[in-house]
């Protein structure tokens, strides 16, 4: 599968705009480019291991808070999994 890592992260995973690897669930995924990238974890996990907060994932464009076994969905070597970084703005 290939995960597109977004433009604020892509220091933390050799400046590559996406990542090809193979994986059954998202979970595993996030698992194997955070192996692969070690220093990614701390922006995309807390300290207990849960997905931050602002982090928010798309599966083929479907929000994975949404699917039905969230970040436990199997994948396929097809599919795209999108890191979207939650941005604050304001006045």
């Amino acid at each position: 599968m290939t995960i597109f890592i977004p433009t604020p992260l892509r220091l933390y995973a050799g400046g590559q705009d996406a990542v090809e690897l193979d994986a059954p669930t998202v979970a595993d995924a996030l698992e194997a480019l955070t192996q692969a990238h070690p220093d990614l974890r701390k922006h995309l996990f807390t300290a207990e291991g849960k997905l931050r907060a602002f982090v928010n994932l798309y599966l083929n464009d479907e929000d994975v808070r949404y699917l039905p076994a969230k970040e436990a969905t199997a994948v396929t070597s097809a599919d795209t999994l999108s890191i979207i970084p939650f941005i604050a703005g304001g006045n």
